[in-house]
C-alpha cells in the first residue's frame, strides 16, 4: 500500500512551506527515516524524512513554490505496489525544472493543445491566464524560464502607458498581500523561482507613498541591485516577527539578579562534565524548574482560550547565517544539566549546518534568547507564537551594588521577561520572574 508524504506543520501558526530541494529523485529507492527533501518554513529550513521504505513516486511538490501545510507532495510505493510496467514511467517524471544536482531533469509533463510543458511552467502560465500554445520554448518543451520570458515581452512599449499594467510573476498569496497593503509587485525583487515574488517579499517591501508606479524605472532597478541580499529564511522571519509584534499584546518585566553563585555552579559542573556547559544550559534548567511552579507561563492563546501545555519544552534562539532558528530541548524539566548541554550542543551544530529535522524545532512551549555572549547588557525579545512568554538574558558583568548596606562589586545579570497579556497578567509574570531570580541567586536546589 502506498504511503503519502505530506508537507508537515512545524508550528500551530504555520500555513505553508517551500520545498528548497528534493534529496531523492522520483523512482529512487528510499529507506524509512532517510532524508527526502529540504523544506523551508516560517521557523527554519529542515529535512523531512521518509515515512516508509519503498520507491519514491508521484512527486507533485514543486521546488520554490509555496505549498499549503498538509498537502500531499509525493508517495512511497511498497515493492508489491510497483509493477514492472510502472518503472519506466517513474523515471520519466520528476518534480520541477531541475534535478537534485540542479541540472535539467525529466519532468511530469503538461500536454495542452499539443504543447508539452513542465508543471511549474504550466502553473505560472495558468496564473497569468496565458495560452501555452503562444509561448515559444527554447528547447523541446516549455520551461518556466520560457513562460517568464514571454511575460516580460508583454511589457508595454511606452512606460506608464494608461491601461497597461506590468505582468509580474508572483504567488497568489503575494498578489493578495500586495493588493491589501497597496504595494507594487513590479517594484519588488522576487526570491521565488525565476524571480517570482513571494509573500515574504511583499511583507518585507517598504510602503510606497503616493501613487503606485506602473513600471519599475532603470534607476530603481540599479538601486535595488545595491541592496543586501535577503534570503528566504530571513524574509519568513521578518513575516513571523511582524505578525507577533502587531497581533500579540506584549508587556515586559525586568529584573537584575546576582549571578555570583550561578558562576560558581557552572564552574563546579564543568569540572565533572566532558561536555562544555554554558550559561544558556543553566538557564534552561532553571526556567524548566520555574515553569513547573508557574504553568500559566507554559501556555498559549488559541482561538479565544488559554491552553496549558503538558510538557515543558524549552526553545533556544540560535543565530545562523540565513536568519534565526529556535531548536527545542524536549521535556527539559526531566533532564539534568549534563544532558541539556549535550542536546543543546547537538542542536546548535545541526542548526549551523542547516541539518535540523522537523522534530528538532517542534513543540516548543517557552523560549530563551541569550545575547550575553555578544556583550549585550539587556534587551526585550519578541514572543515566539503561540507561546505565552520569552526570556531575554543579558551578559554577566561586575557592577557596584549595595550588600548589607555597603557598596560591593558583584557579578550581576539582567533578565527581561516578555509576556502575552492575553495569557499572563503582571502579577503572574512577576511571580514567575521572582522564582527565576531566586534560582539564579541560589541554585543549590537544582544541583545534579
Amino acid at each position: 500500500m502506498a504511503t503519502q508524504v505530506i508537507l508537515p506543520a512545524l508550528g500551530m501558526a504555520q500555513e505553508s512551506g517551500i520545498i528548497v530541494r528534493w534529496l531523492k529523485a522520483e523512482g529512487e529507492e528510499v529507506a524509512k527515516g532517510e532524508p527526502l527533501a529540504e523544506i523551508e518554513t516560517d521557523k527554519a529550513t529542515v529535512e523531512i524524512e521518509a515515512p516508509a521504505s519503498g520507491i519514491l513516486a508521484n512527486v507533485t511538490g514543486i521546488t520554490g513554490v509555496e505549498i499549503p501545510v498538509g498537502e500531499v507532495i509525493a508517495s512511497i510505493l511498497a515493492p508489491g505496489d510497483l509493477s514492472q510496467e510502472d518503472t519506466p514511467a517513474l523515471w520519466l517524471s520528476a518534480y520541477g525544472d531541475t534535478s537534485v544536482d540542479g541540472s535539467v531533469a525529466p519532468q511530469a509533463e503538461a500536454h495542452l493543445s499539443g504543447v508539452t510543458a513542465s508543471p511549474l511552467a504550466a502553473r505560472i502560465a495558468a496564473e497569468h491566464n496565458l495560452d501555452l500554445g503562444s509561448i515559444k520554448p527554447a528547447g523541446r518543451r516549455i520551461q518556466s524560464a520560457d513562460v517568464l520570458a514571454h511575460i516580460q515581452e508583454q511589457q508595454p512599449a511606452v512606460p506608464g502607458m494608461p491601461g497597461q499594467a506590468r505582468l509580474v510573476p508572483a504567488s497568489p498569496k503575494a498578489r493578495k498581500l500586495a493588493v491589501e497593503q497597496g504595494k507594487d509587485l513590479a517594484a519588488m525583487r522576487g526570491s521565488g523561482p525565476g524571480g517570482a515574488v513571494l509573500a515574504g517579499d511583499v511583507l518585507a517591501a517598504p510602503l510606497q507613498p503616493g501613487p503606485i508606479p506602473a513600471v519599475e524605472t532603470a534607476a530603481d532597478a540599479g538601486s535595488a541591485l545595491k541592496e543586501p541580499a535577503v534570503g528566504k529564511m530571513w524574509r519568513i522571519m521578518a513575516e513571523r516577527t511582524t505578525q507577533s509584534w502587531t497581533s500579540v499584546p506584549h508587556f515586559y518585566l525586568v529584573r537584575e539578579v546576582n549571578a555570583s553563585r550561578l558562576i560558581s555552579w557552572r564552574e563546579q559542573i564543568q569540572k565533572r562534565s566532558s561536555e562544555k556547559v554554558t550559561y544558556s544550559d543553566l538557564l534552561v534548567k532553571i526556567v524548566a524548574a520555574a515553569l513547573r511552579e508557574h504553568p500559566r507561563l507554559n501556555a498559549s492563546w488559541n482561538a479565544g482560550s488559554i491552553t496549558l501545555n503538558d510538557e515543558i519544552n524549552v526553545g533556544l534562539a540560535v543565530a545562523v547565517e540565513e536568519g534565526l532558528v529556535v531548536p527545542v530541548i524536549q521535556q527539559a524539566d526531566k533532564l539534568n544539566v549534563h544532558e541539556i548541554a549535550r542536546i543543546r550542543n547537538e542542536l546548535v551544530t545541526k542548526a549551523q549546518a542547516g541539518k535540523l529535522r522537523p522534530q528538532d524545532i517542534q513543540g516548543g512551549t517557552f523560549t530563551i534568547s541569550n545575547l550575553g555572549m555578544y556583550g549585550v547588557d539587556a534587551f526585550n525579545a519578541i514572543i515566539n507564537p503561540p507561546q505565552a512568554a520569552i526570556l531575554a538574558a543579558g551578559r554577566i558583568a561586575e557592577r557596584v551594588v549595595p550588600v548589607a548596606g555597603q557598596p560591593s562589586v558583584q557579578s550581576m545579570m539582567v533578565l527581561s521577561l516578555s509576556c502575552d497579556h492575553r495569557v499572563v497578567d503582571g502579577a503572574r509574570g512577576a511571580q514567575f520572574l521572582a522564582t527565576l531570580a531566586g534560582l539564579v541567586e541560589e541554585p543549590l536546589g537544582l544541583l545534579d
